[in-house]
């Protein structure tokens, strides 16, 4: 089951959402399906023919987000994936909250790397599959 049918994330500036989030989601495969003045829509939404998607709006919002321990973690095909968004999400204005790498604690195939975007939200990306070269054929 998947639990998620759609998440929003505020930001108090639309231009520098854009260019971090596009960098990100690109780098995951996702695609853009809206671009408006005030607000970014990623992934898909559900319908009664598809209703595994998910969808992430990021919208304006002037609100101060603060010091907080919530974040968004965003699925990855790949370890390639994760690494990717990570330098992707750099590059766009991201600062680390974590390298790309394994986090033995959650379980031993746990491949995850953590950004925080230029307003202060933090996301992740993980990838739960084991490591290409470790998988049987």
């Amino acid at each position: 089951m998947q639990l998620l049918d759609h998440v929003s994330i505020g930001v108090p500036n639309i231009q520098e959402a854009r260019r971090f989030y596009d960098a990100i989601m690109t780098a995951l495969g996702a695609c853009k399906v809206y671009d408006r003045p005030a607000a970014l829509g990623y992934g898909e939404r559900c319908s009664a023919q598809d209703t595994a998607s998910t969808f992430l709006a990021v919208y304006l919002d002037p609100t101060e987000i603060g010091s907080n321990k919530r974040h968004w973690c965003f699925k990855a095909p790949s370890r390639e994936h994760v690494d990717a968004f990570f330098y992707a999400g750099l590059a766009a204005g991201g600062n680390s909250d974590g390298n790309p790498g394994l986090r033995l604690h959650y379980h031993p195939h746990y491949y995850a790397a953590f950004l925080v975007d230029p307003a202060g939200n933090r996301v992740e990306t993980v990838c739960h599959a084991a490591a290409a070269e470790n998988r049987l054929p």
